[in-house]
């Protein structure tokens, strides 16, 4: 998780920018980038964002 933002504002948006652009899901994202599901979900949930699966982004 080091080499993803630390703001949590700034992972929404890079999150939803590779879901938009490379992933169909959070899943396949987290597994290519080798990256914690919960701990991503956790994070941004802290701050009030949680990830729709039908829209396959946070908000």
């Amino acid at each position: 998780m080091e080499h993803l933002p630390q703001d949590p504002f700034m992972l929404m948006s890079f999150i939803n920018m590779k879901l938009r652009d490379q992933y169909s899901s959070l899943d396949s994202l987290c597994e290519d980038l080798q990256i914690d599901k919960e701990e991503i979900v956790s994070r941004l949930a802290s701050v009030g964002f949680e990830y729709s699966k039908e829209n396959n982004k946070f908000w």
